[in-house]
């Protein structure tokens, strides 16, 4: 029996989400694009804050807050069901793209939120993708660099301020 998922109104999350059998299905940048893409369509169907996001190639990490009234389920159920029913639907496949459920934690503190923004932004440069995070164009560091914000919320100052 699997545990139940701890879910606190307002709060941010630290999302993953893994490919099954940790194929590297995200490898090309034709299917960050479309993972991209159904990000911006979920910003359009939930009311949510996006504050940071990795897409690797085995796996994704998103920085979220949900609004008072917006399931963190059903919008991760959402975007992940569409990326496989059109991942499937291009490869002429059908079963499982995502491994088990996704993964979530609260982030509770000041210090667990700067810890899990570095931890995610340094996730391209541990897996050897690139040398400088802020390069890695999949990734919420690199559009903030760049000051983009049709994806991502707009970090607050003091974020701005220690990146």
């Amino acid at each position: 029996m699997r545990k139940n998922r701890i879910i606190l109104q307002g709060a941010t999350y630290h999302v993953v989400a893994k490919t099954n059998r940790g194929e590297f299905i995200l490898n090309s940048d034709e299917m960050k694009e479309m993972f991209l893409g159904i990000l911006k369509s979920a910003k359009r169907k939930f009311n949510f804050k996006l504050i940071h996001f990795c897409i690797m190639g085995n796996h994704v990490h998103l920085m979220l807050q949900p609004a008072p009234g917006t399931s963190l389920s059903k919008l991760m159920q959402w975007i992940l069901s569409v990326f496989a029913i059109r991942f499937n639907k291009i490869y002429g496949l059908i079963g499982h793209v995502w491994y088990d459920r996704f993964k979530s934690k609260i982030i509770r503190s000041f210090y667990q939120y700067i810890n899990t923004f570095q931890y995610i932004s340094d996730n391209p440069v541990k897996a050897g993708v690139c040398k400088n995070a802020g390069d890695y164009i999949y990734s919420g560091l690199s559009e903030i660099k760049k000051n983009r914000y049709s994806l991502l919320d707009d970090p607050d100052d003091w974020l701005k301020l220690i990146l």
